[in-house]
């Protein structure tokens, strides 16, 4: 077997005899040949052990070995396999994150989620799944678990980046809270559930999904990951889910066998609760073999029918950061840039700027040339190589003057902008600022560590204590950012960037403010200093490229807000990042707004265009069903 044999429980027969088709491949032969996939996967759930079914609820891989993994070298390097059972051929499921592409390797870096929802364009998203999905079986995966449309109730939420838009599959369901995801328990009414927070998963899952990954918090006072209502009652007995159903990763569950009572088919990613409970559970009756077969049945029955009707081989690794996969990052970032603002200055609108019009222009701010592509949880990606904003603009503009001051300080980058043409001025957020929260969790609540097994030998102990954010001297810098991200404490600017924007600005009239963010920015105490604004959201490895492209005109500023930009934190919904306990009403994002009577900064939709017309001589007829 290519992964360890999972803690607490015999190992699998990992002998296979290659001179003749698996016992998988000869049900995918049946299912091709007409006999139905449930039949087939019971017959192939027949020739597995008690031990091998066991090993398909939950990761291949001994806990701490792959929490090493994780801590010490890279999250997600190399697929997350689950189930894996080579005597019988069974490939397992084997994951990959996202969602901005494929998190193994050095893939290709696209926008984050919310940037593409910022296109409106569902023919574009497909384009982007399609590359994606040949990047993750090229490096070996077979399931990509990087959709996530939970609704952003608040823009505070450190991971809004991951989802699409306020108005929509991962993580079921209402998880829209980062710092306390582990904890907090959302009280919701079921009307208010099943007509504002399901709708989207509902209309997915009826649309075919294979797999739904539940989510860590709290629904109405139990475990997502063991909430029957949820899992069996919503999900198959009234939507008809026929997928398999698989946990959030770690910290999915709290009770093994109410996980698979309720209805959660896999534990992820490692032998780690189930591994330590179930056998025990079985022994004494409280969870029986029915519902591990159960289980094991879907988790089969779908792993057959992917192969049954996979047409394509195995793609050769030269898709992973292709040109043409570059090419589309370059494609969607330009056309998610919402332009938000953009007056005149010296006669005529700022943007797109001319070139002829110029030969000098300063590029401010502290993230003018960094690679920020988004969080560095579980959603980061590893290109071979992002464009910044400064290698953008200098490749565009070759022959102009690129003034670049990164220092943060705000003396310096007036001076450079006097001295300039053109300003174009950086700020927004990184991924300290926003973004997946990783170990602190553990010292905010210390129960969770009795989800582990207990730690044996001193290496154990010594990730074990990694975990609880005590020693981290070698951890390499490509593993999680520990203690970065979390839910954001302001939705305002740092004061140092506000302050910047502000002096810029007032040395030089034909400035642009690039705002770097995920979610929405309150903008009134500055954005009248400023001619033109750019919403130009985590961008990807291509972004610096795409920026210059939308900044020069060459590709038109077409991205439309997903989201409102209140004028006041005090037209959204109370939001407590530490909350053990909160209530979610129907009311948020523009709908909010309608209800309290107050105007938007910028509407959801918001968004302009460098595109004029003129209209003239317009009549209005009357209107009637048989002439209209």
């Amino acid at each position: 077997m290519s992964n360890a044999p999972a803690v607490g429980r015999e190992a699998v027969d990992v002998e296979a005899d290659a001179s003749t088709p698996s016992t998988f491949q000869l049900a995918i032969n049946a299912i091709k040949n007409g006999e139905p996939s449930s039949s087939a996967a019971q017959s192939l759930l027949s020739s597995l052990s008690k031990s091998e079914r066991l090993y398909l609820l939950d990761g291949d891989v001994a806990f701490y070995t792959g929490l090493r993994t994780i801590l010490f070298d890279r999250y997600n390097r190399v697929p997350f396999v689950h189930g894996e059972i080579p005597r019988l051929g069974i490939p397992g499921i084997r994951f990959t994150d996202g969602p901005r592409g494929v998190v193994m390797g050095s893939s290709t870096a696209f926008p984050v989620s919310m940037a593409r929802g910022a296109t409106w364009d569902v023919t574009l998203e497909r384009r982007v799944g399609q590359a994606i999905g040949l990047e993750a079986k090229a490096q070996g995966a077979n399931y990509f678990a990087g959709v996530c449309v939970n609704l952003p109730r608040h823009p505070a939420w450190g991971r809004i980046q991951e989802t699409i838009t306020s108005w929509p599959v991962k993580h079921f369901a209402l998880n829209s809270m980062e710092n306390a995801r582990f904890r907090v328990n959302v009280k919701v009414e079921e009307d208010v559930l099943h007509e504002v927070y399901l709708p989207h998963f509902r209309r997915i899952v009826e649309g075919g999904v294979t797999s739904v990954m539940s989510s860590y918090n709290s629904v109405n006072g139990e475990f997502a990951g063991q909430n029957w209502e949820l899992l069996s009652n919503i999900l198959r007995n009234k939507w008809h889910f026929d997928g398999f159903v698989i946990s959030d990763f770690i910290f999915g569950l709290r009770d093994a066998a109410l996980s698979l009572k309720s209805g959660l088919d896999i534990e992820t990613p490692f032998a780690q609760q189930r591994a330590m409970h179930l056998s025990d559970a079985l022994a004494s009756g409280e969870v029986d073999w029915v519902d591990v077969d159960k289980a094991c049945l879907r988790i089969l029955t779908k792993e057959l029918q992917w192969e049954a009707r996979a047409e394509v081989v195995t793609p050769d690794m030269s898709v992973v950061f292709s040109k043409e996969h570059r090419d589309l990052a370059r494609e969607v970032a330009s056309r998610s840039m919402v332009l938000v603002k953009n007056q005149t200055a010296h006669g005529a609108p700022l943007l797109p700027l001319d070139p002829s019009q110029f030969s000098t222009v300063a590029l401010v701010g502290r993230l003018s040339n960094i690679a920020n592509t988004g969080d560095k949880g579980s959603s980061q990606v590893f290109p071979a190589r992002v464009v910044t904003a400064f290698e953008g603009l200098k490749a565009a503009l070759p022959n102009k003057e690129i003034v670049l001051d990164d220092t943060d300080s705000v003396k310096t980058a007036r001076e450079a902008a006097a001295q300039a043409d053109v300003v174009i001025c950086v700020v927004g957020y990184d991924a300290n600022d926003e973004g997946e929260f990783v170990v602190p969790s553990l010292q905010n609540d210390p129960c969770l560590q009795d989800l582990f097994p207990p730690p044996t030998t001193a290496e154990d102990r010594e990730t074990f204590a990694v975990m609880q954010g005590g020693s981290n001297e070698s951890k390499l810098e490509t593993g999680l950012e520990v203690g970065a991200g979390g839910d954001r404490t302001s939705l305002r600017l740092r004061p140092r960037d506000v302050e910047m924007i502000k002096g810029v600005s007032a040395a030089n009239p034909r400035t642009v403010v690039v705002l770097i963010t995920a979610g929405a920015v309150v903008v009134e105490e500055w954005k009248d200093a400023v001619p033109a604004l750019v919403v130009s959201w985590y961008s990807g490895c291509e972004g610096g490229h795409a920026l210059a492209d939308v900044l020069l005109g060459r590709f038109d500023a077409s991205g439309r807000l997903p989201f409102s930009i209140p004028k006041d934190e005090a037209h959204l919904p109370f939001f407590d990042i530490e909350a053990s306990e909160i209530h979610y009403d129907r009311w948020f994002g523009q709908a909010l707004l309608d209800k309290l009577g107050v105007e938007a900064s910028y509407p959801l939709g918001f968004g302009l265009s460098y595109t004029t017309f003129r209209t003239s001589d317009m009549r209005l007829g009357e209107y009637s069903r048989e002439s209209g």
